[in-house]
């Protein structure tokens, strides 16, 4: 992680190395460039909690199999690019905001666009104000969104298909985040479609097959069902298909110093595997 001084490239970009596909993926919340005007009052170690560290590495073959990934830099604590811009929670603002805001059960457990807390501790010692927030808005989500958009769009109108993989870690303790009594472990990879309506079930199918040959458990929507990104993309009537990926960061890192494991090269050749799976599965119904 860094600290910023001034503005920064709201993200990178990485474009196809092979012929390319119609498959475009983003890691939104992998970013750990904290901007100046962040002005949190948490322990950065706390803060950096909402990180899905090292998330864009472990999927770094994207490009090599012909697809596109799209990357955040800033951190998902500062500005939630998996949310819309109205699920705001009107009590972390210090003056009413412009227009009608509809915030969500994320908002509710402090995770909405805005976060305003970190492993339930508050981020913040003050309100925000409007103009600071619209220029989050401004500076870092918009134009994220925008660059998913421009690839997702480009893709179908060449291809007449597109397939986004949107890509996240998950504490290991997700169901205590979440507040969801339960006893069962939670998965290595959960597979979010919304409840089977953002994606066609073939490749889910199929990325699940290959995991779990890998030795991996993989859950689907449980607890992780898919936010704002692939609920906007996913519309398979129109042949354009969206899945979430979540992968349990105690595979591949300690969550307390942010340091890879030892097994962080063994996940991310897996991953490897996978890249070239999907591009198969891609490539066979162009």
């Amino acid at each position: 992680m860094k600290f910023a001084d001034t503005e920064f490239e709201p993200y990178v970009l990485s474009l196809p190395k092979a012929s390319a596909i119609p498959l475009v993926c983003d890691s939104p919340h992998s970013g750990v460039i904290y901007p100046a005007d962040f002005q949190y009052a948490i322990p950065i170690s706390v803060l950096r909690s909402g990180e899905d560290t090292f998330v864009e590495e472990l999927w770094q073959a994207i490009p090599s199999v012909g697809g596109t990934l799209l990357a955040a830099n800033f951190p998902r604590t500062y500005i939630d690019p998996n949310r819309e811009e109205d699920d705001i929670d009107p009590n972390i603002l210090a003056e009413p905001w412009t227009t009608e805001l509809n915030p969500t059960e994320k908002s509710r457990l402090g995770h909405g666009l805005i976060w305003s807390r970190a492993r339930n501790q508050p981020i913040y010692d003050r309100k925000l104000w409007v103009g600071e927030v619209e220029n989050r808005i401004g500076s870092y989500h918009r134009p994220y969104h925008d660059a998913l958009q421009k690839q997702i769009d480009a893709a179908h109108e060449r291809f007449g298909v597109v397939w986004h993989l949107n890509l996240h870690s998950m504490p290991a303790n997700s169901y205590e985040v979440l507040e969801i009594d339960t006893d069962k472990p939670l998965a290595d990879f959960v597979l979010g479609d919304r409840d089977g309506t953002t994606c066609d079930p073939t490749l889910i199918g199929i990325i699940e097959d290959y995991l779990v040959d890998c030795g991996y458990t993989v859950a689907r929507n449980d607890p992780f069902k898919g936010v704002a990104l692939i609920a906007r993309i996913g519309r398979p009537e129109e042949n354009r298909h969206s899945l979430q990926i979540e992968v349990n960061r105690s595979l591949y890192m300690d969550e307390e110093s942010y340091e890879k494991s030892a097994n962080f090269s063994v996940l991310q050749r897996d991953l490897t595997g996978l890249c070239g799976k999907v591009s198969e599965f891609v490539r066979s119904v162009l």
